[in-house]
């Protein structure tokens, strides 16, 4: 059973920048995709990012965040990284690093598809 642990969240204000990281428990191997997700309030589940390894690699963005976030990963540390620049009130939620095992292109953005989570981290954008 894979372990996902997030940090890096907190209160940031708008404009300004937070880099998540998520660490796994094990070295992953093989074809699988590390994504971000997040849920606001009253809100649905939303794809924030995804990193997919394939024999190549391949990034996903959802619309809200193209061009401001920014996902990589540390083989060697295990880990995903998502680094958010010019942050805003509407990027407040809890972000959740997931782990998929040989998803497929249609299903990186499926939150169903990942079989293993993480507990999620506050990010709060406020002045």
């Amino acid at each position: 059973q894979v372990r996902l642990v997030e940090s890096g969240g907190g209160l940031v204000e708008p404009g300004g920048s937070l880099r998540l990281s998520c660490t796994a428990s094990e070295r992953v191997s093989g074809s699988y995709t590390m994504g971000w997700f997040r849920q606001a309030p009253g809100k649905e589940r939303e794809f924030v990012a995804a990193f997919r390894r394939h024999g190549g690699t391949t990034t996903y963005y959802g619309d809200s965040v193209k061009g401001r976030f920014t996902i990589s990963r540390d083989d060697a540390k295990n880990s995903v990284y998502l680094q958010m620049n010019s942050l805003k009130s509407e990027d407040t939620a809890v972000y959740t690093c997931a782990l998929g095992m040989r998803l497929i292109t249609s299903s990186v953005r499926n939150g169903g598809a990942y079989a293993y989570w993480g507990q999620g981290t506050q990010v709060t954008v406020s002045a």
